[in-house]
Formats: structure tokens, sequence, C-alpha cells
């Protein structure tokens, strides 16, 4: 039997269902890679009206205050001085789950802000893991299938969510966080935050630096058993929304130390492992935690729906001194999260009160479409440049240029000296206490051992026996006990 042949929506072969076309190797996306706009386009449209991902969610306003000098790597205004405070409204959310689910959970936790800044909106979209299971926006739409409800037995299935890690190698440093001690955090103020991706700075003088974000929660860390977290959701699944909105109501306002990882932007070719990997965190011995600010959280919304539901969070909402990286993921992201949010909320979802800019006012010639709210007068053009002095360019970039060589193509990411997809992996499972482990261990055999594929098993053991021959060899250890009862 001949092997089917995969195309995209008109029937065209698809020669590449794993790497972008990027503008050479390492460089950033493009935009005539229609495989890739087509698949995050549609994926964006399978739900209505929730969220595809991060549907359960909860919100929170506050405030983001200076604490330490970083003007020489950005000159983004938010971050001008020590002491200057900005408004910000941030979601909390599980990644998996339908809008129902319980809130105590196994999984990622999203960990999105919004900075209301005197040069417009900034949007961090960021996860409670320094890391993700893929590297490539091309297979995320086939990464979240695999997490979701199966088309026929309306449930998520083990044999779904394993197959695609088998063949996703790459995702063994998350599944080792996932599936560790922290991957079920007992509420939203006891747990980290991370931008996850690679952003860029640029200072004043035009330098350009890499960037990653660590907001570190001051209610320090607390996370839940499989077991404890079982009876919690029985209990009361929404658990992390009642703690959240509660903790605020009585005063106790949570807050977070956001640090900086820092990056010289000329370091990065040369750097022992692609720095823009997506499932690879930067050892603090390279670049150490620079301290920057403090996130408090004082003011619950009003109203859910209007405030939590309806907030749109997209990483392409920069400000200047701000900008992006060759970080695939990133700049697959870049496209994909603003497009879902024109289909779930409409074209002008950016007028909607929670979105809009708070210190500063959107100012442009978008007009019309669904719930329009933006006429700007009989005399208002639509169109630039014009004669009527409306708004113009002002001919400075956000960031500094990205400099980009070689053959447009569906490359591969490139190999630096220490890539690797199982050596991060192995760090982790090594710094884990012997308890850390067995638990560890006991989580991914839970799952594991209901796969009904032997190969799909095999595959994923030799995965954690790449990344630690003990981790591997104890995990087959507890599958094999758990399939013989």
């Amino acid at each position: 039997m001949s092997q089917r042949v995969l195309t995209t929506e008109s029937g065209a072969p698809v020669a590449d269902n794993q790497n972008s076309a990027t503008a050479g190797v390492g460089g950033p996306l493009l935009l005539q890679d229609q495989h890739l706009l087509e698949k995050l386009a549609r994926f964006n449209r399978e739900r209505i009206p929730e969220r595809v991902v991060h549907a359960r969610g909860s919100g929170a306003y506050g405030h983001f205050e200076v604490t330490d000098d970083v003007t020489a790597y950005t000159h983004a205004a938010f971050l001008g001085e020590i002491g200057k405070r900005t408004e910000v409204f941030a979601r909390f959310s599980t990644v998996a789950d339908n809008l129902g689910g319980a809130d105590a959970v196994r999984d990622p936790r999203g960990f999105a802000l919004k900075f209301y800044t005197e040069e417009g909106n900034y949007d961090l979209v960021g996860n409670n893991t320094p890391v993700f299971f893929i590297k490539d926006p091309l297979k995320f739409p086939d990464f979240i299938h695999s997490q979701k409800r199966d088309p026929f037995s309306g449930k998520q299935e083990p044999d779904n969510v394993w197959d695609f890690w088998a063949h996703a190698p790459e995702a063994t440093h998350q599944v080792t966080w996932l599936m560790g001690d922290r991957g079920i955090p007992a509420s939203y103020r006891h747990m980290n935050g991370y931008g996850s991706h690679t952003y860029q700075w640029t200072n004043a003088a035009g330098e350009a630096f890499f960037v990653k974000y660590h907001f570190k929660t001051n209610q320090g860390i607390r996370c839940l058993s499989t077991e404890q977290a079982q009876e919690l959701a029985g209990k009361d699944p929404n658990s992390h929304q009642t703690d959240l909105l509660q903790a605020i109501e009585r005063g106790v306002h949570p807050s977070w130390t956001l640090y900086a990882q820092i990056m010289p932007a000329a370091d990065a070719a040369e750097y022992r492992f692609n720095p823009f990997d997506l499932t690879k965190v930067w050892p603090h011995r390279d670049h150490p935690l620079q301290r920057v600010g403090r996130l408090v959280l004082d003011r619950n919304p009003d109203n859910v729906f209007a405030e939590v539901e309806q907030a749109a969070f997209s990483p392409n909402n920069f400000v200047p001194g701000i900008g992006p990286s060759a970080d695939k993921m990133l700049q697959g992201r870049l496209f994909a999260y603003a497009d879902a949010h024109r289909y779930r909320l409409g074209v002008n979802h950016t007028q909607l009160a929670v979105n809009a800019p708070r210190a500063t006012t959107a100012d442009n010639y978008g007009r019309d479409g669904l719930m329009a709210a933006n006429s700007q007068g009989r005399y208002a053009k639509n169109y630039e440049p014009n004669s009527y002095d409306g708004p113009a360019e002002t001919g400075r970039p956000l960031a500094a240029p990205l400099p980009v060589t070689g053959h447009t193509g569906t490359h591969a990411a490139p190999q630096h000296t220490k890539d690797d997809d199982f050596y991060q992996a192995g760090e982790l499972y090594r710094l884990m206490s012997e308890e850390e482990k067995r638990r560890l261990v006991a989580n991914i055999a839970g799952g594991l051992a209901q796969v009904s594929r032997d190969d799909v098993i095999e595959k994923n053991l030799a995965h954690f026996h790449a990344a630690d021959p003990e981790y591997g060899r104890r995990v087959r250890e507890a599958v094999e006990a758990l399939r013989e009862d």
C-alpha cells in the first residue's frame, strides 16, 4: 500500500511539513510560505467562539514599576527610569482544556501581560515554563491537535499525546518540566512566568541585545501533587480563579520580580547552541539574571467576559526599543495571535476597553468592519499620505534590523556546536532530588503506560534514555510494571 501524500487545501503536495520557509538558514520567516500561513490561519478558525488554546483563564489589573536601570540595553520609555510605573493587565490560563475545564490540571499555564505604555501597548505573551514542546510554528496545529479532544472519542487520548511526542524529540525538555513537580501550580500566584521566547532590545545608540524575561513569584513556588490536584479539581474546578479573585479582594496583592537575561546580538551566531530555540534555556552561568522591576496585581476586573475573555494579546505589539528575534516560534506567533483575535473578536477588537491604549491614543487609518467605532468624523481621511494633516510615519524603526543571508526555502534550524534535543532535559533531571525523580517517573509512566502501541512507547523511552540513561531505565521499569498489572 503506497504512502498517501500530504497536500495543501488546494491539493498541492507538501514538500516539507517540519520546517517553515526562512530567509536563509536561521533567518526570519517568509510571508510567501503559503503552507505555513494556510495551516496557521485554518487552525485559528477551528473553534467558535472560545480560544483554541488558553481558553480557560483569569485576569487582573495592576502596575509594573522599574527598580533597576536597563537603559544601556533598551530605549523603551516604560523602562526608562527607576520608579516609573506603567498600568498592566495580566491574564493567566491553562492551555489544552476547554473554557469549562478545571484549573488544577497538569498543563502549562499561560502568563500574558499587556503594558499600557505611553508609546503604545506592549504585549508579552509567555508561559510558566521557560521552554516549549516544539521549535517551529508549522508543527503547532499538529501538536495542539494531539493534546486536545480526539475527533472520535471526544476526550484527550494518551495514544495521541504520546504519539506526537514520540515524533518530536525536541519536546523531551518540556515534557520533563511538565511531568515534574512544577507541572501543576497550586495557584496562579504561586508560579513563575517566563517570556519563553527570545526577544530583542535596542538601546538609544542603536545597539542590539537579545533578551529572555523571567518573572519570579514573590509568593514562593507552590505546586500540587497529582493526587492533590485531582482532589482539588473535583472540589473546586475554579480553584485558581477563586484564589486570585479572593486574594486581591482581601488586599493580598500578588507580585513578581522581573529579571532579564541579556546577550549582545553579536554573540548569538557563535553561541554553543541556537539561542533562538524555544526548547532550550540559556544557562544562568552564561547570562546571569539582571533585575529589572516589579509587577503587582491589585485590582480585579468588573466583568470577566468583557475584560478577561475579550482581552487580546499579540506578541507583535511591540514598542520602540523592543522587537522580535529569529525565534521561529515567535515569528509564527507574530502572525497567528493577531489573526486569531481578528477572527474571534473581530477586526476592531483593539477598540475594546481592555485592549485599547490607555497612556496614548491609537491614531491610524483603519476604518469600518464589524462593530466599528472609529469613524473619526467627516473630514478624516482613510489613506496616507494625505494633505489633511493626518497621522504620518516616523521613519524610526522600533528595533534594530535583523541581518539575513542565504537562499529562501524550508530550512531546518541551523546547527550550533552544542545543539541537542536531550542534553538540557538530562540536566534538568539530574538537578532533581531522589523524591522529585520518583514523582517525575511516576507521572510519565502513568500516561505512557496507557498507550496502546508498543512502537510509540519505545520511541518515547528512547528520548528519556538519550536525556539520561538512568532516567530512561526508570521510566521503562515503571511503564512495564504498570502494564503488567
